[in-house]
């Protein structure tokens, strides 16, 4: 073979070589995030800048506003995500319906799907699918590596707190009546990794609950919903209602409000939500504010 043969081929497999790479990384350019925790792990990741495009609940962290909304993340429609020409659907758990999922998939769209349990090992596991689905896996190993840190540094410092406080949870859903949380829910996992009692323990999902209910379970604090809370006209409206004012939770004001996704979606800010809420069973509103 001539030398300049030779130098030809050398030079495709170079430039060959060098587009791989850079083509495997273009199919996953265009990324859309389904549910604030999957949309919280992608910014976590140093990978934000790829998403264009996310569901409603995605709103932290700040910069995720500025990216178009497809939707609510359970009412999706596959003409508005397509529309966005994305590579990449990464999905949470809870998103759907499952039949525009499908529809995504059929258009050639890589749809992944990510597990939502809710624990610590879940957060793992959560960071690692989608660091996979990026292919940002030393990005992954480097998160999942702090989280666990500061994991560690959480629950050593709940560890140290007095007692295990009986907690009511109370969410609202579609602007119905209040629903607390049992068991196999994420406040049920986030009161017990904080050293609580959840006081509807014995019941399972988020079931709607009569306020008399609620103050024959004798809860020591309350944690509401953000938005709840404020439905309910904050702190004092809620530490004086007829069917919650004897209660020892209202008597101590230890009744608090905190952003949803925040506190539930067990996302990267899990270490910080876990001591955070870990305090507030324990402390009066009055110390650290109604919200």
């Amino acid at each position: 073979m001539k030398p300049v043969s030779r130098l030809l081929l050398l030079a495709a497999a170079l430039v060959l070589a060098a587009l791989s790479p850079t083509r495997a990384a273009d199919s996953g350019k265009r990324v859309i995030t389904i549910g604030g925790d999957v949309t919280e792990i992608v910014f976590a990741l140093g990978e934000g800048g790829r998403i264009v495009g996310r569901d409603t609940t995605s709103s932290f962290p700040p910069e995720a506003g500025r990216v178009p909304d497809v939707g609510y993340m359970r009412q999706l429609g596959a003409e508005g995500v397509l529309s966005l020409k994305p590579d990449i659907v990464i999905a949470s758990a809870g998103a759907g319906p499952a039949e525009v999922l499908k529809q995504i998939e059929s258009a050639g769209v890589r749809v992944v799907r990510v597990p939502d349990p809710h624990s610590i090992e879940g957060l793992i596991q959560k960071v690692t699918t989608v660091a996979d689905a990026l292919d940002a896996k030393a990005a992954g190993a480097a998160l999942t590596a702090k989280l666990a840190q500061d994991i560690t540094k959480a629950k050593a410092e709940i560890a140290d707190l007095p007692g295990h406080p009986r907690v009511l949870f109370i969410i609202t859903a579609g602007g119905g009546p209040p629903m607390a949380a049992g068991t196999g829910t994420a406040a049920d996992s986030l009161i017990r990794l904080a050293g609580g009692e959840n006081v509807f323990a014995a019941h399972t999902g988020y079931k709607p609950i009569s306020l008399e209910a609620a103050a024959a379970a004798s809860p020591e604090a309350i944690g509401l919903m953000e938005q709840t809370l404020r439905e309910m006209g904050g702190v004092d409206a809620v530490a004086s209602n007829a069917a919650l004012r004897l209660t020892p939770a209202a008597k101590e004001k230890r009744i608090f409000g905190r952003e949803g996704s925040y506190l539930l979606s067990f996302g990267p800010r899990l270490p910080q939500a876990l001591s955070d809420f870990a305090h507030a069973i324990r402390e009066k509103a009055a110390e650290k504010g109604a919200l």
